[in-house]
């Protein structure tokens, strides 16, 4: 029986949810973020850095998401 709180994501929605972070983490990696921001001074690191972190954990919860489903799909519950 379902409690009625189901979120629906394809599994297309969920592999762009972890091109989305692997592209934070590129962005991070390579420092265009902290370019963009150059004018904030030291800010502009953390910030960097910050979108790093994001991009990881979004990476890192949609992976789980994906990986869940599709055992799902493939194992049964």
């Amino acid at each position: 029986m379902s409690n009625g709180v189901h979120a629906a994501c394809s599994v297309f929605d969920l592999f762009l949810g972890i091109l989305v972070g692997v592209g934070l983490i590129l962005l991070s990696y390579f420092g265009l973020v902290a370019v963009l921001l150059a004018a904030l001074g030291a800010l502009a690191t953390t910030i960097n850095t910050i979108v790093g972190v994001i991009g990881l954990i979004v990476v890192i919860l949609f992976a789980y998401c994906l990986i869940r489903m599709l055992w799902s799909c493939c194992f049964g519950r």
